[in-house]
């Protein structure tokens, strides 16, 4: 079954080139000219789609308004949103990060901007879901671990490690994501230095995993890992995630920066800090990160 996109813009032109830009991809597009028209078609598919693509200037309900009640919807709330927004308008892009919208295109964008971003969504969708349904199987030590060690290498052993450790906390689907982040991360760009221009270059081309596994296989990575220290108190849970790298400027990531937002990447430390954890702090040079969760 292809992945169907929900495409909403009173613009026809716009959404003609959208449908040309996704002529040859897979993807099914469906199309509505506004925001109450985009959300009697979502509740017609029983909110089964797997992108939203969202203008934010129209008449009768705009794009704020309509992610606002998406957010409240608990079938509708999870479903990626690209949200569409005029180049110069930096504001309106925050106000759009604030409601939710953490990926973003800037009009007027070329074909291969469009499809690498619907891509990086889609992905971060799937992966958020996959992580949600491994939730449970350790949540009978949620209660018994007080201290544990772990020691990876790899993406794959990353997103384990990430539904192990988010069973121990008292509502996993909250951590789950945002501990996948910061572990894969330590992986990619800490320990195999994969810098964030080049990912998303490897993004565009389609070319990250088999990066990836290509500088896992160097030499000078091969007895590189990530080590997580996981503690819990009575007040606290805290994790710890130290990798092998050089460290990095971890100071300008912490927030969902508007000048990023259209990249095709680069929320997964803004979304952790917002979204996963009560406390979070970067030491040293940036390769070590402490996270709480206040109990």
């Amino acid at each position: 079954m292809h992945e169907q996109i929900l495409a909403i813009d009173d613009d026809e032109r716009n959404l003609r080139l959208i449908r040309a830009y996704l002529a040859d991809t897979g993807y099914d597009l469906i199309t509505a000219a506004d925001g109450e028209e985009g959300w009697g078609t979502l509740e017609r598919h029983l909110f089964k789609v797997d992108l939203i693509l969202l203008d934010r200037m129209m008449p009768k309900m705009d794009g704020i308004a309509f992610l606002q009640r998406l957010k409240e919807h608990p079938s509708a709330k999870d479903i990626p949103v690209i949200m569409q927004t005029a180049a110069a308008e930096s504001g309106q892009i925050r106000e759009g990060i604030d409601a939710g919208a953490y990926y973003y295109l800037t009009k007027p964008y070329e074909e291969e901007v469009l499809i690498s971003i619907i891509k990086a969504a889609l992905e971060f969708g799937k992966e958020s879901h996959k992580l949600m349904m491994e939730l449970g199987k350790n949540k009978s030590l949620r209660h018994m671990a007080r201290q544990l060690t772990l020691s990876f290498a790899t993406v794959e052993e990353a997103e384990q490690a990430s539904i192990l450790l988010a069973d121990l906390f008292p509502f996993p689907p909250k951590v789950v994501t945002g501990l996948a982040e910061l572990l894969v991360n330590a992986v990619e760009h800490g320990n195999l230095g994969i810098t964030y221009d080049e990912k998303t270059d490897l993004n565009l081309q389609g070319e990250w995993m088999n990066e990836v596994q290509r500088r896992q296989k160097l030499p000078e990575n091969q007895n590189k890992r990530v080590q997580v220290e996981f503690a819990r108190t009575d007040d606290a849970i805290t994790i710890a995630i130290t990798d092998q790298g050089p460290g990095f400027n971890w100071r300008e990531y912490l927030q969902i920066s508007v000048e990023r937002a259209t990249d095709n990447h680069g929320r997964g430390i803004a979304m952790a800090n917002l979204l996963s954890f009560d406390e979070m702090t970067y030491e040293g040079d940036g390769n070590r990160v402490v996270c709480k969760v206040l109990l």
